[in-house]
């Protein structure tokens, strides 16, 4: 089966395996920030995720291989007669995930090229995602992709 034919549009059927990989990036992000990030949760529930499958603006992509092996959540969004900034239509990269027991299989790329492919065929100026500092997979993977820093958050922890 062609890699790029295992990529497609979310549906109701998806989101039990959806909200699996949705624990386990959450978990990620709770082993990297615990004083931010609840365990044992997501992002979205049943019901958000059935709501967000309609939605042209969040297209959710999954890479199904008799199974979901990983989600591409994308939000669309445009700047339009802003005073400072140029238009452009921007794909936000939400959340992207691959199963624990499917990476190193190249979904993560398939995924993000399939992205990148229909950032590009809806007229998109750029592709935007954050990343968390000690996340070091995630950002080396990005910036194999050809991503490079766009701009930075920081803080400073006051209790």
């Amino acid at each position: 089966m062609n890699i790029n034919t295992m990529i497609r549009r979310a549906t109701t059927a998806d989101i039990g395996q959806i909200i699996n990989l949705l624990h386990q990036v959450n978990m990620v992000h709770y082993h990297i920030r615990p004083d931010l990030f609840k365990p044992h949760t997501t992002k979205y529930n049943e019901q958000e995720l059935s709501q967000m499958l309609t939605d042209d603006n969040k297209p959710i992509f999954v890479f199904d291989d008799g199974g979901v092996l990983g989600y591409a959540f994308c939000q669309i969004t445009e700047v339009q007669n802003n005073k400072l900034l140029q238009d452009a239509k921007t794909l936000y990269i939400d959340d992207i995930c691959v199963d624990e027991s499917a990476r190193g299989r190249h979904v993560g790329k398939s995924l993000f090229e399939h992205v990148r492919n229909y950032a590009q065929t809806i007229g998109c100026h750029n592709i935007t995602l954050n990343v968390w500092a000690g996340n070091d997979a995630a950002l080396s993977f990005y910036q194999n992709m050809g991503m490079q820093v766009q701009k930075t958050t920081m803080e400073i922890v006051l209790c």
